[in-house]
């Protein structure tokens, strides 16, 4: 499979058969009665493109590639972002939406889990520019960049005293009389951060007042953005940033959400992204589970496959179960989100009124998908035994991942938050 490690300790034959290629097929073999034709063909589209560039480039997944040195050749063939059709960039892409998002990552995950979770903060970056870049060439130009992988993105939320609590910054605007805006404050937690040419920065007005926050683009290279490196150990290939802005001046043409939209904008892309987290964490549950599916039916103790074992057969039979009865849930949802979409949305947008009513199920699939990613990644590396705590396969990366999917996008007790919110609201509109 091209995996370069320290030291072998999975026989050739074993290594083999975790090919990425037997992977895919693993998974094509459990989806291709669950998707449509045209699902599963984009699908298919995407792990060919892989396939044949880890070929290509000698890929290994090994600890010295930058997983950075890829975005633009994936950004080349629309492989970044397809939540859209991205008609203002010339690029016209004709399979786009939240469905055809799922079936991306399925594929780019699976390539290389650190890699697309890389990737997914970019596409936070490229929605609210999509959504409002109102035809200026400045940002049109950024959304382009960030589209067809000439730079990656991030976008610029948490804050070090504030974590999920989104609308009481302490990040402030200053508005001047030319139409800029001046921003100081600090940022932590951010995803691509230190190797983005764009960021999405929020904002606000006055302290602690989520009702004037402000949406602004910038340019990490203008004076006072400065950003350090945050270290997350479980992701080693993904630079998270810690960002101190200093007089950071905003020109008028690059404020996307002026004072007052701020919270309004936030919270339109709060649907997209939760549900992006719940996707990569099920195709990371995909990922681990062709792993160990394919381990145990080759791995042979005590003369015969581990998999005849119930211990081992009869969990991961249980992980697979809950994996897949997970991801029709998910599937569900992102084709009843494109419907709505085309049927009130108009020119792409998100009715505010959808947006709304799905948030409750956005928050249920976040925080279902990402505990139930925690649990298979740990599960399936387990009843690998030695072979999936060793850099010989990608287990390693997937049970790294997995232990930050609850937290990022909002923790859990977030969601738990929401969804007790809903449950009073449910309550009311049944009473």
């Amino acid at each position: 499979m091209g995996q370069k490690f320290q030291t072998q300790a999975i026989n050739d034959e074993i290594l083999e058969a975790l090919s990425l290629k037997n992977r895919y097929n693993f998974l094509n073999n459990n989806l291709m009665s669950i998707l449509t034709q045209e699902e599963f063909g984009f699908l298919r589209n995407v792990q060919r493109f892989c396939l044949r560039y880890e070929k290509k480039n000698d890929i290994t997944h090994g600890p010295e590639e930058d997983v950075y040195d890829w975005i633009d050749d994936f950004g080349k063939e629309g492989y970044i972002s397809r939540a859209h059709p991205f008609e203002e960039i010339d690029l016209n892409y004709e399979e786009h939406g939240l469905t055809v998002e799922m079936m991306r990552n399925l594929a780019v995950d699976m390539f290389d889990p650190q890699f697309a979770m890389a990737g997914g903060a970019t596409v936070l970056a490229i929605n609210p520019l999509h959504w409002h870049h109102e035809d200026m060439p400045v940002r049109l130009e950024a959304l382009k960049d960030l589209v067809v992988g000439d730079a990656p993105g991030c976008i610029c939320i948490t804050e070090p005293e504030r974590g999920s609590d989104a609308v009481h910054q302490l990040t402030v605007c200053d508005e001047q009389d030319d139409g800029s805006c001046i921003l100081n404050g600090d940022k932590i937690y951010n995803t691509n951060a230190v190797r983005s040419k764009w960021a999405v920065v929020y904002a606000t007005a006055e302290k602690n007042n989520g009702n004037k926050m402000a949406q602004f683009l910038v340019d990490t290279s203008w004076d006072g953005w400065n950003c350090e490196r945050v270290f997350i150990p479980w992701v080693p290939k993904v630079y998270l940033g810690k960002e101190h802005l200093e007089n950071l001046r905003v020109p008028k043409e690059y404020i996307l959400g002026g004072v007052g939209k701020g919270r309004e904008y936030l919270f339109e892309g709060l649907v997209p992204e939760r549900i992006g987290i719940a996707i990569m964490g099920i195709c990371e549950c995909w990922g681990s589970v062709a792993h160990a599916a394919l381990y145990a039916n080759m791995r042979k103790q005590f003369d015969q496959e581990i998999l005849k074992f119930q211990g081992v057969g009869f969990l991961l039979s249980e992980l697979w179960a809950k994996t897949t009865n997970l991801t029709l849930a998910l599937l569900k949802f992102c084709e009843a989100f494109d419907e709505k979409v085309e049927k009130f949305g108009g020119e792409d947008k998100i009715p505010k009124n959808i947006s709304q009513a799905m948030v409750s199920a956005a928050s249920q699939l976040k925080f279902h998908c990402t505990s139930l990613c925690k649990d298979v990644c740990y599960e399936a590396g387990n009843l690998m035994g030695g072979a999936g705590l060793c850099d010989n396969t990608l287990m390693q990366d997937y049970i790294g991942i997995s232990r930050i999917q609850e937290i990022v996008g909002g923790s859990r007790q977030i969601q738990q938050y929401i969804m007790s919110l809903a449950l009073r609201t449910l309550f009311k509109m049944s009473v």
